[in-house]
């Protein structure tokens, strides 16, 4: 990665994500660790490519779903995990697909350069570039920006566009700002750029504080800005179908319905928090990372990539593929349940943070204030890997629960 220059001993994870001296006290503690054997290695991942680069998923899920995935090579795993990647495509259809995608990547970058030249150029904006009626800003206003607009803008899409940006800037200096690679402005530069790309190409979702949070680790760990940009795409796909009424607005048969229903309002605002930012606030940088990939490796769907790909041939469940399905998704193919519609692993995963501070909240929560400075105590101090532990273990009692009524 690019960041401030830290020598490491091979078993100091924390040294892939250097953070910048003045920050040394005020970050969470590293939880996570590398297990021989068990979290999958550089060497493992390699080997479980054939010759012509079929990849052995069975055995990446294995690996995965009981030690991580080691920094190193997170990158291109997530790939795999988001769906971005078929594991029984080849070396050489990959490499043809990738070329692909970063041929629209920079094609959509330079239609947004046209609008706002700014993108691409290494710098970023804070201040708003145009008025709120599309009027160029006063030219004194020139003296704390980059760059303005200079004529009227009337199209009613690229003037939303174009007042949002000075927001993803303002979040960008605020994301991850303690690690040594955002020291660097032309790296908050790149992402910024993918996340106003994303949000030019997506109207209908626009910008919502906190793709910053998810966007920043595929910024990190992938060097090319367009695989940044399709991994963050494929994230968000997943980020969106948690979001969806059937989770978040579920009937009484879901599992967020469940969880919520007792919850009072500081508690259920923290639960959504949660969801929206994928845990990034509860656990340090690296655990979360962690806890993102053992969740992805455990709702591992075979059918992804072709869904995402193409989404008009449908998806069907095949027997004789279920040892590719990571174990939390495997249950519910077993049980006959459809797959576009169960409970997502993430929800058990916030039933699992509020009940380490249940009882403190029973006993101690008098009111609003009160509940959230009992759950804020918490940002930064968990244990991902107990806390997917234990998300397992609500979730079994949920499908009990769910199969006797």
């Amino acid at each position: 990665m690019i960041g401030c220059r830290f020598m490491w001993k091979s078993e100091d994870l924390q040294g892939f994500f250097p953070v910048r001296s003045e920050c040394q006290s005020d970050v969470p503690r590293t939880r996570f660790k590398s297990r021989v054997g068990k979290t999958l290695s550089r060497r493992r991942w390699h080997a479980a490519f054939t010759k012509d680069g079929h990849l052995d998923m069975e055995r990446v899920l294995r690996r995965i779903q009981r030690g991580g995935i080691h920094p190193s090579i997170k990158g291109e795993v997530w790939e795999f995990l988001l769906g971005g990647y078929d594991p029984d495509s080849t070396f050489d259809e990959r490499t043809k697909l990738r070329n692909h995608r970063r041929e629209q990547y920079y094609a959509w970058k330079e239609e947004c350069q046209k609008m706002v030249p700014l993108i691409g150029s290494g710098k970023f904006v804070t201040m708003a570039i145009v008025a709120e009626d599309g009027q160029p800003l006063e030219e004194s206003s020139a003296d704390n920006q980059e760059w303005l607009v200079k004529t009227a803008v009337t199209d009613k899409r690229v003037l939303q566009w174009m007042l949002v940006l000075s927001q993803i800037g303002l979040d960008v200096i605020r994301t991850d700002r303690y690690l040594c690679f955002y020291e660097s402005e032309s790296n908050q530069a790149r992402l910024w750029d993918v996340l106003a790309i994303y949000t030019w190409l997506n109207p209908d979702i626009g910008y919502v504080q906190g793709m910053n949070d998810i966007c920043s680790p595929m910024i990190i760990l992938l060097e090319d800005e367009a695989d940044a940009f399709w991994c963050f795409e494929r994230a968000m796909r997943r980020l969106r179908k948690l979001q969806d009424n059937r989770n978040v607005n579920g009937g009484p048969d879901s599992a967020w319905y469940a969880l919520t229903e007792d919850l009072d309002g500081g508690e259920y605002l923290f639960a959504i928090r949660m969801l929206m930012v994928l845990f990034r606030r509860e656990f340090s940088f690296l655990d979360a990372l962690y806890l993102w990939e053992m969740m992805w490796a455990m709702e591992y769907n075979p059918n992804n990539f072709s869904s995402y790909e193409k989404p008009e041939n449908g998806t069907k469940q095949d027997p004789r593929l279920l040892k590719q399905y990571g174990k939390f998704e495997r249950k519910y193919i077993k049980s006959g349940q459809n797959e576009q519609h169960h409970n997502t692993l993430a929800v058990f995963v916030v039933a699992s943070v509020l009940e380490t501070k249940n009882k403190r909240l029973l006993k101690e929560a008098k009111g609003l204030d009160d509940v959230v400075q009992i759950l804020g105590g918490i940002a930064g101090n968990l244990d991902a890997r107990k806390a997917c532990k234990e998300a397992l273990k609500i979730h079994e009692k949920f499908l009990r629960k769910a199969n006797k009524q």
